[in-house]
């Protein structure tokens, strides 16, 4: 399984990061997209466009995100998605593949402060959405956040493993980060080594 080296990375300009719900997927491909001058696509920002949580036909959804990479010749996506066809789409592009496989133990606390934080702040989502912090403590229901992280953290790592060893995907500069600290030691090793490249030290 591919893991940071301790030499700077090599990263691309076209950069998926997967993972978990709160993993920092977004934060990390943002910064990203700021490194290498790119555009961040957002799939939860495409997926979840529509008012009132209703999720987009199939082509719908693919269309968007086709659209969204369409003339950008440097960007990060941050989601999966993989079931609705933006891995089909976005991954045979793309250079580097990074999956922010945080714990448990760190991703439900994250749920649980960012969710009472957009409820307590009214934060609208994506132009079109608001959470109720209050559906995500019913862990028997779908709907909840907690209870999709802890029911699909297993399932999304064997899934994730599977796909790293793929053969299909073997074009792809692969990186696993497994904490909050590898996160910023990636971080900090790709800007170093994006400043070396672009003043030719």
């Amino acid at each position: 399984m591919p893991v940071v080296a301790s030499e700077a990375p090599l990263i691309g300009e076209r950069i998926v990061v997967i993972g978990n719900t709160n993993a920092g997927k977004s934060t990390l491909a943002a910064q990203l997209a700021e490194l290498i001058d790119g555009k961040h696509i957002e799939l939860d920002a495409i997926f979840w466009r529509n008012p009132g949580w209703q999720e987009p036909e199939p082509d719908e959804f693919q269309a968007a995100v086709r659209s969204a990479i369409d003339g950008a010749p440097r960007w990060t996506s941050s989601g999966n998605y993989f079931g609705h066809g933006a891995r089909d789409i976005l991954w045979p592009l793309a250079d580097t593949l990074i999956w922010v496989d945080m714990p448990l133990r760190t991703v439900l606390p994250r749920v649980v402060r960012r969710s009472w934080r957009r409820w307590r702040d009214g934060e609208l989502l994506w132009g079109t959405q608001r959470e109720n912090f209050w559906d995500h403590l019913k862990l028997w229901q779908e709907e909840s956040l907690i209870h999709f992280a802890i029911r699909y953290h297993r399932p999304k790592q064997r899934q994730y493993s599977a796909e790293f060893r793929n053969p299909r995907w073997s074009h792809l500069q692969k990186y696993r980060l497994r904490s909050p600290r590898a996160v910023a030691s990636f971080l900090d090793a790709a800007r170093a080594s994006r400043w070396a490249e672009v003043t030719g030290g």
